[in-house]
């Protein structure tokens, strides 16, 4: 039951997109299309042990599963789609580009929850491409001057991050001879490799001089494209970091303390620009860079001081939370 749920919860947004070329089954796919992430959302909230499935013939070995982080995030991540996708529904009724808009909204979907659900280096990275690329067709869905402008900013920064990322999750997974998740997070890990996956990821974040795309993104999207940009999406990255590097296992002090100070600079940040907007939308994400620098500050409190990591976790995990309800 279980493994069924771990499958379901990725491959409904998917089977979803396949009715949307057919005119007879169109409304079926579109009238069902915001309900896609109930599967996952049971399977966050399902009481049970430790769930893994492996999966040794897709990509390099793949294997989908749900420990307490992963269980927090694909519980408030498929929350926030629900409720984005519940809003969206009314939001598009009218919208002639309704049909592209939901087969972006739900390929989207499908690699945010896959994030979460990701415990090998190979599947996370697969989704995590899929969701920056796919949220592209959100960006520009308008077909506005403005949104081709931001469309065009964000795929250049994620091309960047993408490009960064997967240089430090090699060097990491040669490191540790291991592309599963547990075993690369007892490693040492190279401080390039950390570095590298630290700024790959920091482009999703939002870190101060890689958080340019996010203001320029969040006031031509959609609402429902924005709710989930700024609610979950973001902390793609953040689950990435979490995932990858060795908080609680190695003190790495001068990533740790550039963290920190990434961190403070962009809570503050945030707020003194946010402040000066007048597009809500634009003080939105604003706000999501502020916020974000205190989970920031929270990795970087763990790189430098690996036996707070216990305490740093649950408490980087609930400031997730609340920001993604919020937003």
């Amino acid at each position: 039951m279980v493994t069924l749920s771990l499958a379901g919860g990725l491959l409904l947004p998917l089977l979803l997109i396949a009715l949307l070329p057919w005119p007879a089954l169109r409304r079926l796919g579109l009238g069902l299309a915001p309900f896609a992430p109930l599967p996952a959302l049971g399977l966050a909230a399902w009481p049970s042990v430790e769930a893994v499935l492996d999966l040794p013939a897709v990509l390099l070995g793949t294997r989908l599963g749900l420990d307490d982080t992963g269980r927090l995030f694909l519980l408030f991540t498929a929350l926030t789609w629900l409720a984005a996708g519940l809003y969206a529904r009314a939001y598009l009724a009218e919208d002639a580009r309704r049909t592209r808009f939901w087969a972006f909204f739900l390929v989207t979907q499908a690699g945010n929850l896959g994030v979460c659900l990701a415990l090998d280096l190979g599947s996370f990275y697969t989704f995590f491409a899929l969701m920056t690329f796919a949220a592209y067709g959100l960006v520009v869905h308008t077909g506005s001057a403005e949104a081709w402008r931001a469309g065009r900013i964000y795929l250049i920064m994620a091309v960047l991050g993408e490009v960064t990322l997967v240089a430090g999750l090699m060097m990491a997974a040669h490191a540790a001879g291991s592309l599963l998740v547990a075993d690369l997070q007892r490693a040492p890990l190279p401080p390039l490799a950390a570095a590298l996956v630290v700024a790959g990821l920091g482009v999703k974040v939002g870190l101060p001089l890689l958080h340019m795309w996010l203001p320029l993104a969040h006031p031509v999207a959609p609402v429902p494209a924005s709710a989930v940009l700024s609610g979950v999406m973001l902390k793609a990255g953040l689950l990435g970091w979490l995932r990858f590097l060795p908080l609680g296992h190695q003190a790495l002090p001068e990533l740790g303390a550039t963290l920190m100070a990434m961190g403070v600079v962009a809570m503050f940040y945030g707020v003194a620009v946010g402040l000066a907007q007048r597009d809500i939308k634009v003080v939105l994400a604003y706000s999501s860079v502020s916020q974000l620098g205190f989970m920031t500050l929270g990795v970087g409190a763990g790189l430098l001081a690996p036996g707070l990591w216990p305490s740093l976790l649950p408490a980087i995990g609930l400031y997730a939370l609340h920001h993604a309800l919020a937003k």
